[in-house]
């Protein structure tokens, strides 16, 4: 198990528009936000807390993708899986990093969600239009209780830091693959990755979505913490230790997704599933069989946490 732990942070604002939305901002249940620098006194005046954001520290974070799903234009066919763009492989890669997102129309809510869902020193910057969107967003993670547990992780990859190990992060987040980032091989984990070993060859990581794959293969799924069910475009986030765990699901489809089924290794007793834009939710159909907890979601939207609790 991975010695990291998640702090719940709450991601920044960033907002460069004039002092005269502060109206807007306050309706939106926004209160504290970074301004340019030159802003500051203006945005104290108004009664906001305020963190000047200058430009060298703004250009010093590192950047977001924006996240959601793209289209690739090279490919035509309607049976391939979809291209998730999301930055939780980024924020397990440098936890300590600081962040700037700048985040198009219609991403607040799941941009803030991600960055809260890895504990990341993130910054966002939001267009008038998703004011509301990102102050709901606020309002429902300011609900969520406190929790500080370990990351789970199944596999440890060795990180050199070449682009090469990012791609691979990459896709076996996109594939609900445990890990965590280390410098060396781990003793705590099923399966060590390290690019340019016997077990898994330089060459093959030029193909990053194989290379994934056969990760997963040599993990099997019967070893896997976490599976999803009915769904290729839900990511999730697994934090545990041996008496609780925190699951958060992150819906980068852009709808609605029904019944969503989560496997969960070990006997677990999962409480109500906490539902942005629906509050508290009963899960469904819950078993536990195999040595492996099932349980499904009824309606999830960009996000939602499930707590657990070792079953007695």
């Amino acid at each position: 198990m991975s010695l990291l732990l998640f702090l719940a942070t709450l991601p920044s604002l960033y907002w460069a528009q004039p002092v005269e939305t502060a109206p807007a901002l306050k309706q939106a249940g926004i209160e504290r936000l970074c301004v340019p620098a030159e802003a500051a006194a203006a945005w104290t005046a108004a009664g906001f807390t305020v963190v000047p954001l200058g430009e060298k520290d703004r250009s010093e974070r590192t950047k977001l993708s924006a996240p959601g799903l793209r289209s690739r234009a090279e490919v035509a066919s309607a049976s391939v899986r979809p291209w998730v763009f999301a930055n939780g492989w980024r924020f397990l890669r440098k936890p300590d990093d600081r962040y700037w997102g700048d985040v198009p129309a219609g991403k607040a809510a799941l941009a803030t969600a991600e960055a809260f869902a890895y504990g990341a020193d993130a910054v966002l910057a939001i267009g008038p239009a998703d004011l509301e969107a990102f102050g709901q967003m606020q309002a429902f993670l300011r609900s969520v209780p406190e929790s500080s547990l370990p990351a789970a992780a199944d596999i440890a990859v060795v990180d050199d830091g070449s682009p090469p190990v990012a791609e691979v992060l990459n896709l076996m987040a996109r594939r609900n693959l445990l890990f965590k980032v280390a410098q060396k091989e781990a003793p705590d984990v099923a399966l060590n990755v390290r690019i340019g070993s016997k077990e898994f060859p330089r060459k093959e990581a030029q193909n990053p979505e194989a290379f994934a794959l056969s990760v997963r293969r040599l993990l099997t799924d019967e070893k896997r913490s976490l599976r999803l069910y009915g769904s290729e475009v839900v990511l999730a986030r697994l934090v545990r230790d041996a008496g609780h765990a925190r699951l958060h699901l992150l819906n980068y489809g852009g709808r609605p997704i029904d019944g969503l089924r989560v496997r969960l290794l070990g006997s677990w007793v999962p409480g109500e599933a906490l539902v942005f834009g629906q509050g508290r939710q009963p899960v469904e159909e819950v078993v536990t069989s195999g040595g492996a907890t099932e349980f499904s979601l009824g309606t999830l939207g960009p996000y939602a946490i499930v707590d657990l609790t070792t079953a007695k």
